[in-house]
């Protein structure tokens, strides 16, 4: 009985190793910021170039800093409605609390950052490079990230209304006790997506896309309706 047991028990070690190596999780930014200094530039700048500075319950709204680099610095309860950040560039740097509908950051850079409760909508990231990229809590509603690269993303425990992936890059990308409502992985090319954790998953485009990615059973069987359609196949009893 003890033999029968302690293969059991290797059997489902094994199991687990396997399940564990589906996918390559992704690298966690860890930002580390050193002490900051306030901002007092009036606003901001195109091309700016902002090193180690705390931007704190700011209205930037309708500003424009395109191409600016934010490096080492914080971003704290600031209102982003409708500001420029077209190209710009953000390095170590944690944003916490931003809120605003229509900012831009198309082709913006995100590299080891964090977001955490952000409230925005109709954000435009498309054709943006996000490399260890953490976005945490908040909600966010039409993310648009068409053509994107996403390197090392975690969202977590985060509210995605109608997220745009269409034509995107993702790699090692993780969503984790977070809401995905209405996506679309239109044409996306994924590596390593584990989407077993996501709390709510409801993809309106791009079932056929999710190849190089994980799901769970169960949503396997929430989609299958939508794996049928996107084949081709119809659905019926022996009676209809």
């Amino acid at each position: 009985m003890a033999q029968k047991a302690q293969k059991t028990q290797k059997a489902k070690v094994v199991r687990g190793t396997k399940a564990a190596g589906l996918v390559k999780p992704a690298r966690r930014a860890e930002v580390r910021l050193p002490p900051l200094r306030p901002f007092e530039g009036g606003e901001l700048e195109p091309d700016g170039d902002y090193d180690g500075v705390e931007f704190r319950g700011l209205d930037l709204g309708g500003q424009d800093a395109g191409g600016a680099l934010f490096m080492d610095c914080a971003v704290s309860g600031c209102g982003v409605g409708e500001t420029r950040l077209a190209r710009a560039r953000f390095v170590d740097s944690v944003l916490t609390g931003v809120s605003g509908v229509g900012t831009d950051l198309a082709e913006a850079s995100l590299r080891d950052v964090e977001v955490v409760d952000a409230r925005l909508g109709g954000v435009q990231l498309h054709g943006g490079v996000l490399e260890r990229v953490v976005v945490r809590g908040g909600k966010i509603d039409y993310l648009n990230l068409r053509k994107a690269r996403l390197r090392d993303v975690i969202f977590e425990e985060c509210v995605l209304v109608e997220p745009d992936f269409g034509l995107a890059s993702l790699e090692r990308v993780e969503f984790r006790d977070c809401v995905l409502r209405g996506v679309d992985f239109s044409g996306v090319r994924m590596k390593d997506v584990d989407l077993r954790a996501a709390g709510e998953l409801e993809v309106a485009r791009g079932l056929g896309a999710l190849a190089g990615a994980v799901i769970s059973p169960e949503q396997l069987i929430e989609l299958a309706a939508g794996f049928a359609a996107e084949v081709g196949v119809r659905v019926a009893g022996p009676g209809d």
